[in-house]
């Protein structure tokens, strides 16, 4: 039996990775997308928590959430984004997975992969890794040539704040940063 903890870091930083079941595409389509967006919206209006980045590919989504202070329920968060998101779903003619007994006495539908993978970010080095990452990611799984060109992405929001010079990541220039080193934190 895996020994599964997570951090509890009050008013952390933390970095998530959430897999649809099956990797299925579901954010392919626009219902996925809206119902995603729309749930993310109302949970972050209480209690409130500061996300900073946010990329949305077919089958996965990368985040970077800053816990207001004393808070650590991410996981509580989390659990009723995925809730929400599969009642939604469903309701609006989305399909599930077959999944196995276990699942569903465990109250599971085949939407979401059971957990999630999250990263405590450990100092601004660690922050800028993995913002960064998670603004390369179309590009890294081939869906885009830019980080520019996805349009599910806070990289816009950050490149009209200056945060990213114009183009970052496109022609010539190679990998902005050597993601080897956070792997093991990404949870792909």
């Amino acid at each position: 039996m895996p020994n599964w903890r997570r951090a509890h870091v009050p008013g952390g930083t933390f970095f998530f990775t959430l897999v649809t079941d099956q990797r299925r595409p579901i954010f392919n389509s626009e219902d996925g997308r809206t119902i995603l967006g729309n749930v993310i919206r109302e949970c972050r209006s209480t209690p409130p928590f500061d996300l900073r980045a946010i990329v949305l590919l077919p089958e996965h989504l990368h985040t970077i959430w800053c816990m207001p202070e004393g808070d650590t329920d991410y996981s509580g968060r989390w659990q009723w984004i995925k809730t929400q998101f599969t009642q939604r779903w469903l309701e609006s003619g989305g399909t599930e997975v077959t999944i196995t007994q276990g699942r569903k006495n465990d109250g599971r539908r085949g939407v979401w992969q059971p957990k999630f993978w999250e990263h405590t970010i450990r100092d601004e080095d660690d922050f800028e890794r993995h913002f960064d990452y998670i603004h390369w990611n179309p590009v890294k799984h081939g869906h885009v040539r830019c980080p520019e060109d996805w349009a599910w992405s806070s990289f816009h929001r950050w490149g009209r704040a200056g945060v990213y010079p114009e183009h970052w990541g496109c022609g010539d220039r190679q990998t902005p940063l050597n993601f080897d080193d956070i792997k093991e934190t990404v949870g792909e």
